[in-house]
């Protein structure tokens, strides 16, 4: 999913590179006054297994790949959209001028696909399904994620001309589908490992209250 340099138009990274650093700005408030010194290991640990879990990628026609996100986990665990936006940047930020994996003119687009789109996706659709059981809504919102950010992404080279759209969207929308499956279950793994490890991090219980909800009890 990690675009690289040529596939958009410069013109059209702009505005997207644009969408992320408002993105940014405002994750970045978010872990100024949201991010407990108790959860920065834990937000950095996370940080070097999704680092790693994208490093297993499968291609797919038209130069893309496929491969798992993670922003649905980290929008969970940290109960905000903001902390997908602030940990995937940091990681493709890291793999673009690193690694070489994506583009550093495409990164705008790969934090708004996977960082952002990912982020909100997870985060919204576990509030809104959490009535089904919050194991199911974990499933749901991480599978959902990582889907609508290929969907966005192969939109995205569709416009820049990349992409034929009905073969860009069966093909990155059929393997992320798949893949979505695999992210799905881990993130269901890891989720109730955290909350079981550490409870005083993360519990369903107490999932988005404001810290001071929490202590008052």
């Amino acid at each position: 999913m990690h675009i690289p340099d040529g596939f958009i138009p410069l013109s059209q990274c702009l505005i997207y590179w644009i969408i992320a650093i408002v993105a940014l700005y405002f994750s970045i408030r978010w872990a100024s006054r949201k991010l407990d010194e108790r959860q920065i290991p834990l937000f950095a640990v996370l940080a070097a297994g999704i680092f790693a879990i994208q490093a297993m990628n499968v291609p797919i026609p038209w130069g893309t790949s496929g491969h798992m996100v993670g922003a649905a986990l980290i929008a969970i665990i940290f109960a905000s959209p903001w902390a997908a936006v602030l940990l995937l940047s940091i990681v493709l930020i890291l793999q673009g001028l690193i690694f070489g994996d994506g583009g550093i003119t495409a990164l705008g687009a790969n934090i708004l696909n996977m960082g952002i789109i990912g982020g909100f996706v997870g985060y919204y659709l576990f509030k809104g399904t959490r009535s089904l059981g919050e194991i199911p809504a974990v499933f749901i919102a991480a599978w959902a994620s990582i889907f609508l950010a290929a969907i966005a992404c192969a939109i995205e080279m569709w416009i820049a001309g990349t992409f034929p759209l009905d073969k860009g969207l069966a093909m990155m929308g059929l393997y992320h589908a798949v893949i979505g499956i695999i992210e799905g279950v881990l993130t269901v793994v890891i989720v109730l490992a955290v909350q079981s490890a550490r409870p005083d991090l993360f519990s369903f219980k107490e999932w988005g209250k404001e810290k001071a909800e929490v202590l008052s009890k």
